[in-house]
Parts: structure tokens; C-alpha cells; sequence
């Protein structure tokens, strides 16, 4: 179990390493709009390369940070009932969501995606839209997602299992206690102007 907990670490810290870096590119897709805008607006001129990068970037943020929000648990479920049911029983459906779920979505994905991106880099396919980018980039973070969300499946197995044997605490459990007080920050600061309005 240290081996493969070991493993699930290396996973966790590379995927974390990712998602980190590639959220700045947020800031950067952001920035591009604004220019677009400001450039359209006052000089009456757009270029569709940069009107495709946004979309790229936010692709490339929506797609490489994906395994970094499963790993922190930012995903979608239903934690009014996840978060009252017994340490054991989360452990379970969270395996059987990764196993059954996530990982054969994954791999299925990653499997059809191969074909998709190859034929767009062989035939070097382009945007429809004069000027634009070529296609086989943002096809190719398909692949990349697929892989680093398979790892990081992995990575989320081998934790389930430790923390149902008892060899790790349940990684949820603090998880919900961060955002609880952040949840009860939030709403202090929010009573706080309100307060102040009045």
C-alpha cells in the first residue's frame, strides 16, 4: 500500500503542478478579450487568430485542470447526502464512480480521440474562418485531458482503498471543513457590508 499511496502522491503533486500553472492562462485569455474589444472598438479591426485563441485558452483551462479539480474534490455532487453517509460507504461510491464511471469515459474518450486528432494534424486542418488557427492543437488536449484524468482516476482509486483499509483519513473530511469556513468567511464579510450599508 506505501508504494501505491507513493504513487498516488506523484500524481497528485503532478497534476496539482498543472492545474496551478495552467489556470494562469486564464489572465491571459482575459487580456487577449479585452484587447480584442478595445481594438475592434476603436480601430474598427478584428483578427480572427486571436478571436480563436480565447476560445483555445479557455479550452486548454476547461481540459488540462480538470484532473487538478478532482483531485481538490471541486467537482459536482450531492454533498448535503455524500457528507452524511458513513466514512465506508462514501469510499465505496466514490470507487465505484471512478471505476465504473470516470475511468471507462476516460479511456473511451481517449480512445476516439486518437483517430480525431490524427487525421486533423495529417491533413494540417485549418479554421473555417479566414486567418484562423489550425486545428490539431486544441484537438490534441482532448488526448492530453484523457490521460491526465486517467492517471489521476487512479491516483483517486488507490486513495479510496487506503482510506477505507484506514491507511490514510478521509481526504473529504477536510476538504468539507476548508470550505465550510470559507462558506462562513464568505458570509461574515457579506453581514459585514451589509452592516455597514445601513
Amino acid at each position: 500500500m506505501r508504494a501505491l499511496l507513493g504513487l498516488s502522491r506523484t500524481i497528485d503533486a503532478f497534476n496539482t503542478v498543472v492545474g496551478r500553472w495552467v489556470s494562469w492562462l486564464i489572465v491571459a485569455a482575459v487580456a487577449i478579450s479585452a484587447v480584442n474589444a478595445v481594438v475592434r472598438k476603436i480601430f474598427d479591426m478584428s483578427s480572427n487568430s486571436f478571436l480563436e485563441l480565447q476560445w483555445v485558452l479557455f479550452s486548454v483551462v476547461f481540459m488540462l485542470c480538470s484532473p487538478w479539480t478532482l483531485l481538490s474534490n471541486e467537482h459536482i455532487r450531492i454533498d448535503i447526502i455524500n457528507h452524511s453517509l458513513p466514512l465506508k460507504l462514501r469510499g465505496w461510491i466514490d470507487m465505484i464512480g471512478h471505476v465504473f464511471f470516470l475511468m471507462p469515459f476516460a479511456i473511451i474518450l481517449l480512445w476516439w480521440s486518437i483517430p480525431f486528432f490524427l487525421v486533423s494534424y495529417h491533413q494540417n486542418e485549418q479554421s473555417f474562418s479566414a486567418g484562423g488557427l489550425p486545428q490539431w492543437p486544441a484537438k490534441a488536449l482532448i488526448m492530453i485531458m484523457c490521460v491526465l484524468l486517467i492517471i489521476q482516476g487512479i491516483s483517486e482509486i488507490i486513495k479510496r482503498l487506503a482510506m477505507m483499509v484506514g491507511a490514510i483519513p478521509d481526504s473529504n473530511a477536510s476538504a468539507q471543513s476548508a470550505h465550510s469556513s470559507a462558506e462562513l468567511e464568505a458570509e461574515r464579510l457579506l453581514l459585514n457590508i451589509g452592516g455597514d450599508k445601513k
